[in-house]
């Protein structure tokens, strides 16, 4: 992977590194698997576990981390309404992002027939869990919504009791993370609704490919049988 495609969350990682290490050195001192550090340069969703085994290898910590990711963002957003140098630019404060609301999920089995060891979710839309912070990227997506990860089907990727960020809005592309949602049960009069937590191989207009990681799983869905595909936008730390 060429720095031109590094994400943002690695670029920031690299700033840690020791400097008598590679970066593939420096993930194996930390002992972080080599599938784990390639699905992170990937999508760029590492999990907390996994930055606080860097940073500590690289003698920091998580709250440095995020210390420098809040202090960048901050000074981009204020610098933006007046010219470099014009202190009447960083007294400008923009408008609090409102909250990412954060929706029950459960277990519902799996998906198919009896044995397809599909592991199925099902996300009550009327019942909120809790307001999340909305990171910067989804500011524009009023629809965008947060979920817990309730089952084990894209370990390592994310964790069981993870909180992820949802967009409906951002264009979805082959080999990013999605929610499929399933169009509702008859019996559900639209209030939980089944969807598919994984990762899309392929689509067409007959059908939509998708790959869960325990067990490692490809299936495909029939088109007729989806609502829509929201994008994961990535994991709230």
């Amino acid at each position: 992977m060429s720095a031109d495609e590094d994400l943002p969350i690695y670029l920031d990682l690299m700033r840690f590194k020791p400097d008598a290490l590679t970066p593939n050195a420096w993930a194996v001192k930390a002992g972080v698997s080599r599938t784990v550090w390639a699905d992170m340069r990937r999508h760029g969703n590492p999990s907390r576990r996994t930055l606080e085994k860097l940073l500590a290898a690289a003698n920091s910590s998580l709250a440095e981390f995020e210390a420098l990711r809040i202090g960048r963002e901050a000074l981009s957003r204020d610098a933006m309404p007046g010219l470099l140098g014009d202190k009447q630019g960083f007294e400008w404060n923009p408008a609090r992002l409102p909250r990412l609301p954060l929706l029950a999920t459960n277990l519902a089995g799996e998906w198919g027939q009896t044995g397809s060891r599909v592991e199925l979710t099902e996300v009550s839309w009327e019942k909120l869990i809790d307001q999340m912070s909305r990171p910067p990227s989804l500011a524009g997506d009023h629809d965008a919504y947060a979920l817990t990860i309730v089952g084990d089907s894209m370990w390592p990727r994310f964790r069981p009791g993870r909180v992820i960020a949802v967009s409906p809005r951002s264009p979805v592309a082959l080999g990013d993370d999605v929610v499929l949602r399933l169009r509702f049960p008859a019996a559900s009069a639209g209030k939980s609704q089944p969807v598919l937590i994984k990762e899309l191989v392929r689509r067409s207009n007959t059908d939509i490919q998708l790959r869960q990681f325990t067990p490692d799983l490809i299936f495909s869905v029939d088109t007729k049988e989806v609502e829509a595909i929201d994008k994961i936008a990535g994991e709230l730390i």
